[in-house]
């Protein structure tokens, strides 16, 4: 990043919202790899991942030429696939999901681990899928992705202090469920009859 042009995307903006397919394919490829990983992370399941980026990059096509400049593009874009993320995973409750027959098991059942990272980025990879949506985005996009409290409560639309809150909840969380110590509190509301 040069010092006279700050924002990558600052010279491919203003083309892209002008109609130039090139500026507009250079600026989505820009952002597809950090996108993808942030829908990766925020459903926790490649395949939901794949359908919250596509239907984040047809928002983004949809939306940018009426992207005002008040955040940076990518900030938009991420705001843009973190809700995708949260509308894929409403969807996906009301999904029917069929659990495999007792018979079929996991060809990968007792093969060794390749590391320990793999291991441990698979148990994190479960137990934030077992945090509620409103507490694994700003997780994910703080504690993975690197984001400052302000970009992820701009993404989010939401306050700093929910931001912060909702973080501490969700590291709190993850860690009883990294730990196998449940507590006395659950992470989800408990439905009554």
């Amino acid at each position: 990043m040069s010092p006279s042009s700050p924002d990558p995307d600052a010279d491919l903006l203003p083309a892209a919202q002008a109609g130039d397919r090139d500026a507009l394919d250079a600026l989505l490829r820009r952002h597809e790899a950090h996108l993808h990983a942030v829908c990766r992370r925020i459903t926790g399941d490649p395949t939901d991942a794949l359908d919250a980026l596509q239907d984040a990059m047809i928002a983004i096509v949809r939306g940018l030429p009426r992207f005002d400049g008040r955040s940076k593009v990518g900030t938009w874009m991420h705001r843009v696939a973190t809700n995708a993320c949260l509308d894929e995973l409403r969807r996906r409750r009301r999904r029917p999901t069929d659990p495999l027959p007792e018979h079929e098991t996991d060809p990968h059942d007792g093969a060794p681990t390749v590391a320990d990272t793999v291991t441990d980025r698979t148990s994190i990879d479960a137990a934030l899928a077992l945090l509620p949506p409103e507490y694994r985005a700003p997780l994910v996009l703080r504690d993975l992705m690197g984001h400052d409290y302000a970009t992820i409560a701009e993404m989010l639309d939401i306050p700093p202090g929910t931001v912060r809150s909702r973080i501490a909840r969700g590291r709190a969380a993850l860690s009883r469920h990294l730990t196998g110590n449940q507590g006395d509190a659950p992470d989800r509301p408990t439905l009554k009859p």
